[in-house]
């Protein structure tokens, strides 16, 4: 039994569809907790048990972990919420006192890369995403948390700027190489953990994309696939944060985003090595010609 949380979601939603398709080979059965089961395509509500509720209430996952051989943990987004600890850590404490009463026996969690750094201690979402993940290794679980650095995806949020006026924005320096990776690679990521659970411990798994990339790199990158100009426009930290508060992000989540973004502007990302194991396959070109131009253009 794999249960999968925020199967909804961009992230969760992909390693549930590569589990669909390899679980019936290997006689697994999936669990899926979500807070709205008609946001499920019906055929995948077909095809898995299913928990409704929030996978931060006790009760919830209490019922949800009930024979569950491996978790796949992912913490859902709270723009609102009064701090980065109370969407990350405070999230996860009731789950890590269930993964110990049902005796789970492998979880695997969406974190991120900066572990050990300088900055790793005033890194926002990162920072409260590391604290997450020693709740879930102090609960004795067996746990590989996939250590990320930005995702390609994020820039399909600034499709309709990328599509009408040629530009995407960050506050990075244009210059500033950094790994980047697709949901699709931390998705087969975790799939291969969940399938394959002959791993102990607990310890990070880096997916780190096959290149490191600047913002100029993506937006000549971006230029060639779509045939079309595309620019990066440096925010300053004041318009950034701004950029937040009017679509109606709290304090908290935008101070997180500005801090964390900052860290990595100061090599957050930077710290390990690239690695045939920490290498990922698919290239930003590929990514943005299945997944950015059909978003572009549609």
């Amino acid at each position: 039994m794999i249960v999968i949380t925020a199967p909804t979601g961009n992230i969760g939603s992909t390693p549930l569809d590569l589990l669909l398709n390899e679980s019936p080979t290997r006689t697994e059965e999936l669990r899926v907790i979500v807070r709205d089961p008609g946001k499920l395509p019906e055929a995948v509500r077909a095809r898995v048990d299913v928990v409704t509720g929030s996978h931060g209430d006790a009760d919830v996952v209490d019922r949800a972990f009930a024979g569950a051989d491996a978790v796949f943990w992912l913490v859902p987004p709270n723009p609102q919420a009064p701090s980065l600890d109370a969407v990350f850590a405070e999230f996860t404490h009731a789950a890590a006192k269930a993964f110990t009463t049902h005796g789970v026996g492998h979880v695997v969690g969406v974190s991120a890369l900066g572990r050990g750094t300088p900055v790793a201690g005033h890194a926002g979402h990162v920072t409260a995403s590391l604290a997450m993940d020693d709740v879930i290794a102090g609960s004795g679980v067996a746990y590989r948390a996939l250590a990320n650095p930005s995702f390609m995806d994020n820039l399909l949020r600034q499709v309709v700027s990328i599509r009408d006026d040629g530009v995407f924005t960050d506050i990075v320096t244009a210059d500033h190489k950094a790994p980047v990776v697709a949901i699709r690679d931390i998705a087969a990521a975790a799939a291969g953990l969940l399938l394959d659970r002959t791993w102990t411990g607990t310890g990070e798994v880096p997916v780190l994309g096959p290149e490191d990339l600047s913002a100029d790199d993506m937006a000549r990158i971006m230029s060639d696939v779509l045939g079309r100009p595309v620019r990066y426009q440096r925010l300053s930290i004041d318009d950034f944060r701004a950029t937040l508060t009017r679509y109606g992000v709290g304090d908290a989540h935008a101070q997180g985003l500005v801090d964390m973004m900052c860290a990595k502007n100061d090599g957050l990302d930077n710290d390990v090595p690239r690695t045939p194991q920490t290498t990922s396959p698919t290239t930003f070109r590929d990514w943005c010609a299945t997944v950015l131009k059909p978003a572009v253009q549609g």
